[in-house]
């Protein structure tokens, strides 16, 4: 069984936010990516639908979630499911980072408004 150390975890930033990549297939996993997200106070990532269902655990802070134009709030230790072929928000409101815990299926792709396609390397 492959153990990731804290100081093994692949930093990648985008949109303001930094994703720390645990697991993937080049760390040993075969069926799922996870990372922590870290969004810090007053970002707003721009909306994208996502190809695979994500699940979202909210560790510190506070983060605002918009899923197909339903806007939820969540504070720690929530969870949001965003099923596959959902479009996506997140903003954190506040002046404090917030921390999360994002698992999904290895392979998940994101698709933004203006039709852009990304393949984020912290789920491949």
């Amino acid at each position: 069984m492959p153990v990731i150390h804290a100081s093994e975890a692949v930093v990648h930033e985008m949109h303001g936010a930094r994703f720390v990549s645990y697991a993937v297939p080049a760390t040993g996993s075969k069926e799922l990516a996870a990372w922590r997200g870290e969004i810090p106070a007053g970002t707003r990532a721009p909306a994208h639908t996502v190809t695979r269902e994500e699940i979202l655990h909210l560790l510190t802070g506070s983060l605002r979630l918009t899923l197909d134009g339903a806007t939820h709030t969540l504070a720690p230790g929530d969870t949001a499911i965003v099923n596959a072929g959902t479009t996506l928000s997140v903003e954190n409101p506040t002046d404090a980072v917030a921390t999360m815990w994002v698992t999904t299926s290895v392979g998940l792709e994101a698709e933004l408004a203006d039709g852009t396609r990304i393949a984020p390397p912290w789920a491949r």
